[in-house]
């Protein structure tokens, strides 16, 4: 981007045009605590199914993902089980959330990543990446079918692969999401939110950052073709 390309004016204009995108940012600010609030009042669903995962220690359930506190967040990582390497995409959030697990868990939340891959894939490229959350493997369960977020080559073939609440069906095996959970004191757990695609945005830090510079993210058409893992680009 060169001066050319942009307006340029005085500090007293600046200021006017700053006022102007001020208040349709409050009015945003005002909308996101509107729907915030709508999130947190949507209805519950009671799990009824058993969920077993492979963790460091052996099987663990759903339940013992929340180690003690009442809520749960999962992100669903994508790291199919014949790929050597977790999703990019993914990488990239999970950069971004990684050093905030310690400030959920002081707020009553556990927050935890959940693949189809081995768990030896999944704790090798932890270890390559530097991470630090948990994160455990749904080989053999359904978790990630039944939450939307795995597909079998048969739904794909024929187009029935729903992905994003119906809204998507051009999909591939392994997409990305976030889910919710709740715990009750007598150990009852329930579905309280899910959200994939775009609607991920909100927790990946870094897109905010360059949401405020001039050249924005960047990107064309959404392409992340420029994304790399971190240990991947060129120094």
């Amino acid at each position: 981007m060169s001066i050319d390309e942009h307006e340029v004016v005085s500090r007293p204009e600046w200021l006017e045009a700053r006022l102007r995108l001020l208040a349709k940012e409050k009015e945003l600010t005002k909308l996101r605590d509107e729907i915030s609030a709508a999130r947190r009042a949507l209805p519950w669903v009671r799990l009824e199914k058993s969920y077993t995962f492979e963790g460091e220690r052996g099987a663990v359930t759903l339940e013992e993902l929340f180690a003690g506190r009442s809520q749960l967040i999962v992100y669903h990582f994508m790291f199919d089980p014949s790929w050597e390497a977790g999703c990019k995409s993914c990488s990239f959030w999970a950069d971004n959330f990684e050093r905030n697990v310690v400030h959920l868990e002081h707020r009553d939340t556990s927050l935890v990543a959940i693949s189809r891959a081995p768990l030896e894939k999944l704790h090798a490229f932890r270890s390559r990446m530097g991470w630090t959350f948990p994160w455990v493997s749904s080989s053999g369960s359904d978790f990630n079918y039944d939450f939307g977020v795995s597909f079998t080559p048969e739904e794909i073939a024929a187009g029935r692969a729903a992905y994003n609440f119906g809204t998507q069906t051009r999909v591939g095996p392994e997409m990305p999401g976030i889910s919710v959970f709740f715990r009750t004191a007598s150990h009852e757990i329930f579905h309280t939110y899910s959200t994939y695609s775009r609607g991920l945005d909100m927790t990946n830090a870094a897109y905010h950052l360059l949401d405020l510079v001039p050249k924005g993210r960047d990107e064309s058409d959404g392409n992340m073709a420029w994304l790399r893992r971190r240990d991947e680009y060129e120094r």
